[in-house]
C-alpha cells in the first residue's frame, strides 16, 4: 500500500560522524511493519535514495541515514522553515512480529541498527522486551544505545576496534553473554548478515540492503535467489526469513 506524498522537515541534524536523523511531518498511513522504508526524491539526483524508517507515529516518520554518496549529502544539506521532500512511503515487507518468540534477540550493524528500534517499540508495545546487539567501527560511530535503554532493553555494544563497549563484532556480544534466546531479528551489512545466519541457531528473520533502481518491484534491479526463487528485495524484501536465504 505505497503511497507518495510531500513531507515537511522538521529537524534533520548529526547524530555521529556522517549520520543524521531527520524528522518528517506528513501522511504515515502507508506504514504497516517496522523494516520498512521509504525512497526519497533528492534534487539533481536521477534515482530515488531507498532509507529504512526507524521510527513513525500518526503524524511523523523518523528516518537514520549515513552520508556515503552525493545524494545522502544533497540530504543531509536539507532543512530550514518549510522545506520538503517527496518521499515514496510504506515500500517493502518489514519484519513479522508474530513469529518472535518468547525471548527473541535484535542484532544489528552500523546504519542496521534504525529499523531495529520501530521493532524494539512495536515488541514492547506487546509485553516482549527483547536483548539488543549492536556493532559498530568505533566508537565515534555508535549510536541508538540511550534510546533502547529508555524501552528497558537489555542493550549491550561492540565495536571492531575496542573503543567502546566489548572489542569485537557483534556476534562476538551472542557468545560473549552466554545469552539465551529463541528467535532473532537482524539488519545490516552483508557478511554480518552471514554471521548472524551462522551463529545463530534459531530462526529468524533478515533484512538485505540491496541497491534499488525503482523500489517498488518494477525495475527487477534487486532480484536475489531464494530456496523459493527469485524475489526482489525491495517488494519481497528487505526482509527475509532465515530458512528461505540462500547464501
Amino acid at each position: 500500500m505505497q503511497r507518495q506524498g510531500i513531507y515537511t522537515i522538521q529537524e534533520n541534524a548529526p547524530l555521529t560522524r556522517n549520520v543524521y536523523r531527520m524528522v518528517l511531518a506528513g501522511d504515515t498511513g502507508a506504514i504497516r511493519a517496522p523494516g520498512q522504508f521509504v525512497n526519497i526524491r533528492v534534487e539533481g539526483c536521477y534515482l530515488r535514495r531507498p532509507i529504512s524508517v526507524a521510527d513513525w507515529d500518526d503524524n511523523t516518520l523518523t528516518l537514520i541515514y549515513k552520508v556515503v554518496g552525493e545524494g545522502t549529502k544533497r540530504l543531509s544539506r536539507m532543512g530550514g522553515p518549510g522545506a520538503v521532500l517527496d518521499l515514496l512511503v510504506g515500500l517493502g515487507n518489514g519484519y513479522d512480529l508474530d513469529c518472535c518468540g518468547r525471548a527473541p534477540v535484535l542484532i544489528g550493524g552500523g546504519v542496521g541498527v534504525p529499523p531495529l528500534y520501530g521493532l524494539a517499540k512495536r515488541l514492547w508495545q506487546r509485553g516482549i522486551t527483547p536483548t539488543v546487539l549492536l556493532g559498530f567501527g568505533s566508537a565515534d560511530e555508535v549510536f541508538g544505545e540511550q534510546e533502547f535503554r529508555a524501552l528497558g532493553c537489555p542493550t549491550m555494544v561492540a565495536t571492531a576496534d575496542g573503543s567502546y563497549g566489548s572489542k569485537g563484532f557483534v556476534t562476538d556480544l551472542l557468545r560473549e553473554a552466554g545469552m539465551r534466546y529463541d528467535y532473532f531479528y537482524t539488519c545490516g551489512p552483508e557478511p554480518m548478515l552471514r554471521a548472524v545466519y551462522d551463529a545463530c541457531g534459531c530462526d529468524g528473520q533478515l533484512s538485505f540492503e540491496e541497491r534499488m533502481g525503482c523500489g517498488f518491484g518494477a525495475c527487477m534491479g534487486c532480484s536475489c535467489k531464494t530456496k523459493y526463487g527469485a524475489k526482489r528485495i525491495c517488494k519481497d524484501g528487505p526482509v527475509l526469513k532465515k530458512e528461505e536465504v540462500v547464501w
